[in-house]
């Protein structure tokens, strides 16, 4: 695992490095502790921090060069089938036991193509310098961050958004159609980010460049995965698992699993401790209200596994503090799970380098309440008006709650969007809830408006693929990514692995959800191993008490990023809109947390990077 970096001239011209390198590779330090290296050439330098993960070795720090040093290459990941890559290009020179090299010698032989042949999670850069040729590429769910820029002639490339900002030259300026996004999804749809000019691969694709131009080829597209009418195989589904699990054990450090006591990371714990017995090191986090507190499932969990448990609090102090560090990486987070995530991942490195979690299991096989949503909104909406009226009267009656994602709030929101187009209802579900008039008229771009009416004939599969391209790549996997390597830590989702992946979309959307049931497949599979009073258990997820923070502990912070004044002062959003989202929370009329979690994160990053309008 590594942060890597570099500045090359596409023309060819010397590129004289007076300091941004070392600039570069300090914001990255935290990715990779353990090593680091340089290759400068004159058209260029490239770089790479490393965590030793595989060999730790010194020779297996990068940059590698091939035997004639006519090819650089940096590479931030994992490759899961390096042992078969190996063994294709035997008669290679390797300088190490690393998993990351053999993908020089595959890339050398097949050029682009060959990133196909690539299991893992990985972004690299390829850099070819006699022939003025770079090859940048991502993993398939977009597990591994790259940004790229242009200074000049000069193409910069980063693991981090802030390591480009302190390479110098590159204008903190803020882009308007980035700023919708991040109104409406809570996150940034790639390529474009909230900095003008920076720019992140895309998930599964790889971009080409030279001196004919640049070119994107996605080589991975989860909607050209069709659906199949026979029924799911449950025994496959289990070993494509236990597979995926097993080839990701693979580490020469400590490694551990986080877990919720959920269905998913007890999955992923159960078949790890069948590899690694005793050695195996269980990780939860918790709060002091127990309301959000899943801490005894986990324990209970880790007792009939065995190994070692260890667990994190995390108390407000704890995740203010957290909240000031991940936003060091150059892009706010509105996803409110990052700071306990946080918090877990530096209990976690105390005692292990590696760890494994769930993400993408909700994606892939239903496991949002959302998906039931979809699968009732066509009754609700085929219900009388007068039906309806009294639905929503009855829902109105109801007491608010500032507890964790209570179920009038989800029941509000059904009836709220139902009749919508089924995207658009699903944007805001998941997204952050906030009104198109939030941002004034200038700022609202074509991303908050409604989605086009179709009607797919498996809506909920439709929902799970776009989870999948956006909620997942650019929210879920950014803050597991963003988290887990602030504390040095990498982290693995089994989940994602390419098979798995395809297997999950073959089955239709129906089949995931169901009645009142989400997860149904997974759960079969997880009732062979996982014990009973997990796969029972109702979904909780990894809720963060800020409904109730941002009416007191953070009350004085929201006056002032969220104030009149301010607001009129940087002209991006509507004073009057957001003055009364922040009334109607504040007396409980309504829970805005979500959207005001969103703004004050947003805010927050534009006075930490000295961001522009």
């Amino acid at each position: 695992m590594c942060g890597i970096y570099g500045a090359i001239s596409l023309s060819g011209a010397r590129v004289a490095d007076r300091g941004f390198a070392t600039e570069m590779a300090k914001a990255l330090r935290h990715r990779g502790p353990d090593g680091h290296g340089t290759a400068r050439r004159e058209s260029g330098v490239i770089g790479a921090t490393r965590l030793r993960v595989v060999d730790p070795d010194p020779a297996g720090d990068q940059p590698f060069a091939d035997p004639d040093g006519t090819a650089l290459l940096v590479i931030n990941g994992e490759i899961y089938n390096a042992e078969e890559l190996r063994a294709r290009y035997s008669t290679y020179q390797f300088r190490s036991r690393t998993d990351v090299e053999c993908v020089l010698p595959l890339l050398l032989a097949k050029s682009a193509t060959g990133i196909d042949d690539l299991d893992g999670m990985f972004a690299l850069v390829l850099w070819q310098p006699e022939r003025r040729r770079l090859i940048l590429a991502r993993d398939r769910a977009g597990e591994k961050p790259l940004f790229y820029a242009r200074r000049d002639d000069q193409l910069l490339f980063a693991s981090e958004i802030g390591a480009l900002l302190a390479a110098g030259g590159i204008s903190a300026h803020l882009d308007h159609t980035a700023a919708s996004q991040f109104a409406r999804n809570g996150c940034v749809e790639e390529p474009r980010t909230l900095i003008r000019g920076i720019r992140s691969v895309p998930a599964g694709s790889v971009i080409l460049i030279d001196p004919t131009g640049e070119r994107t080829h996605r080589y991975w597209d989860v909607d050209a995965f069709a659906t199949s009418s026979t029924p799911p195989d449950i025994a496959a589904l289990e070993a494509t698992l236990t597979d995926a699990v097993e080839r990701q054990l693979r580490a020469d450090v400590p490694l551990g699993v986080f877990t919720s006591g959920g269905v998913d990371s007890s999955l992923l714990a159960v078949h790890a401790a069948r590899k690694l017995g005793e050695r195996l090191v269980t990780c939860s986090v918790g709060f002091p209200d127990h309301r959000y507190d899943e801490r005894p499932f986990a324990r209970r969990l880790a007792n009939t596994l065995g190994g070692r448990h260890i667990t994190a609090v995390a108390d407000y102090d704890a995740m203010r503090a957290a909240l000031d560090e991940l936003v060091l990486a150059g892009e706010p987070i509105a996803d409110p799970a990052a700071m306990p995530t946080l918090i877990l991942a530096k209990a976690a490195r105390e005692h292990v380098t590696v760890v494994m979690s769930g993400e993408g299991a909700d994606e892939l096989f239903g496991g949002y309440p959302t998906y039931l949503g979809h699968r009732h909104a066509g009754r609700f909406t085929a219900l009388p008006q007068a039906a309806q009226t009294v639905v929503r009267s009855a829902l109105r009656g109801l007491p608010n709650s500032t507890g964790r994602v209570p179920l009038p709030f989800l029941l509000r929101r059904f009836v709220a969007d139902a009749a919508r187009p089924w995207e658009d209802r699903h944007r805001q579900w998941f997204g952050t809830g906030l009104p198109v008039s939030v941002l004034q008229p200038e700022w609202r771009g074509a991303d908050l408006e409604s989605a086009a009416d179709h009607h797919p004939e498996d809506v909920v599969g439709s929902a799970m693929r776009l989870d999948y391209r956006l909620g997942l790549r650019q929210r879920l996997l950014v803050k597991l990514d963003r988290a887990t390597m602030r504390a040095s830590l990498e982290a693995r989702a089994p989940f994602l692995d390419r098979r798995l992946t395809q297997m999950a979309f073959e089955i239709p959307g129906w089949v995931h959800v169901g009645g009142t049931s989400t997860k149904r497949v997974l759960k079969a599979v997880a009732r062979r191993s996982v014990p009973r009073f997990i796969v029972h258990r109702r979904k909780r997820g990894l809720s963060v008490p800020i409904a109730e923070w941002l009416n007191g502990s953070l009350a004085s912070e929201i006056h002032d990023l969220l104030g009149r004044d301010r607001l009129r002062r940087q002209g991006i959003f509507n004073t009057d809109t957001v003055e009364r989202l922040v009334t109607e929370h504040r007396t409980r009329r309504m829970d805005h947390s979500r959207g005001l979690w969103a703004l004050f994160t947003f805010q927050h990053w534009m006075d930490r990077w000295g961001v522009t309008p």
